[in-house]
């Protein structure tokens, strides 16, 4: 079995908060000097709910990359991704929910099991929830 390389998952702004309307952009990468065999990779921007009661979530920028005949799908090279963020949901951290979003990198390997990858920031500025005494 082929082990997998070390999936680097990067958003260019170290900030890790995004305001509405802003460009959030970034790359992916497979370390490694041998190929790495893969059937295809998504790259996801998402929001998600956690907390009580049923989890939600939304996919606002979806990328599919493809290994094709006279077209490998070599991961060792850089690709790049960006999408402008939408007006709502706001990250929140409440007490019963919170609202987080994320770039979520999906890789089919052509053996072995899928790959999974993310890089969490913030949209907006909504404080957190405040702690009841």
């Amino acid at each position: 079995m082929i082990t997998p390389p070390t999936i680097t998952l990067k958003l260019d702004s170290t900030a890790g908060e995004y305001d509405p309307g802003q460009r959030l952009s970034g790359h992916f990468i497979a370390e490694g000097v041998v190929p790495w065999p893969v059937r295809s990779a998504e790259l996801s921007v998402l929001w998600y709910t956690a907390g009580q009661g049923e989890e939600d979530f939304a996919v606002h920028h979806f990328e599919r990359f493809v290994d094709e005949p006279g077209r490998p799908l070599d991961l060792r090279l850089p690709h790049r991704f960006a999408t402008v963020l939408p007006p709502s949901p706001l990250s929140y951290d409440g007490r019963i929910v919170k609202v987080c979003w994320c770039a979520r990198l999906r890789v089919y390997p052509q053996q072995g099991p899928e790959v999974v990858q993310e890089a969490a920031f913030r949209l907006g500025s909504v404080p957190a929830a405040p702690v009841e005494s």
